[in-house]
């Protein structure tokens, strides 16, 4: 059986006794039904992970043992910033999860002309904390112990007066260039839009912040299709994936 991996926001230490958080325990609990003496994996986010057993376990909270760290990781050698175009329900919580599977470090939830969803203050609060959730169990899932960082939503404009990092590539299908064509990068700051695409304007702008339009083939990709053949095809060519 697969040991279960689970995410802390609190500090651990090895040798150490600790009551798992609301969210982790009820998982551990009522979802996966463990009790004492089953192990399990903790990671807190900062590396490595940690071997640990529970040691009391009811419907209220859940207390473990902290053992031995294991300095394991799975980052990506390419560093890799995903701006992606805020799209509809699913569809962002399917690119987000994926994204975090294929190695990206940072992630950018876009506002831009074509947006179908606008969140303002607690809406906005809430799906922001709901989009870390879904980081939070890909990392456990897939075997990362490094959260990728999630920024805060903003607008595409505002977002290319930053720095570029490392090569931008904008995910354009009447594009020129193709990942062949491009020379080996150290980082990628890859930008997609949203269900819709990005608009002429935004093209434009994002050509003058510095970003190359970049064609992964002749067929239109829905916005959650494009992150993943994106992000594989560069994770294939320039990063760890075989």
């Amino acid at each position: 059986m697969r040991i279960p991996r689970i995410y802390q926001t609190q500090r651990l230490a090895e040798n150490s006794r600790i009551t798992l958080e609301e969210s982790a325990a009820r998982h551990v609990a009522r979802v996966l039904r463990l009790g004492p003496g089953a192990p399990l994996r903790l990671f807190d986010g900062r590396g490595g992970e940690y071997a640990a057993t529970i040691v009391e376990s009811d419907k209220r909270e859940v207390n473990v043992a902290v053992g031995s760290y294991t300095e394991v990781e799975v980052e990506s050698t390419l560093r890799l910033t995903l701006a992606q175009g805020i799209s509809k329900g699913e569809r962002m919580d399917f690119t987000i999860q994926k994204a975090v599977e294929l190695g990206v470090q940072r992630i950018v939830p876009l506002q831009t002309e074509r947006s179908v969803v606008n969140l303002k203050g607690e809406r906005r609060d809430k799906k922001l904390e709901h989009w870390r959730g879904v980081i939070i169990s890909a990392c456990e899932q897939c075997g990362r112990n490094t959260l990728p960082e999630l920024l805060p939503m903003q607008s595409l404009s505002a977002w290319l007066e930053t720095p570029l990092q490392g090569t931008g590539l904008l995910l354009d299908h009447r594009a020129d260039s193709t990942i062949d064509s491009l020379s080996r990068p150290d980082a990628v700051t890859l930008l997609i839009g949203p269900e819709g695409g990005l608009s002429e304007g935004e093209r434009q702008e994002a050509r003058a912040a510095g970003y190359t339009g970049l064609r992964l083939g002749p067929r239109v990709l829905r916005t959650e299709t494009a992150a993943l053949a994106a992000l594989s095809a560069l994770q294939s060519r320039w990063g760890d994936l075989c």
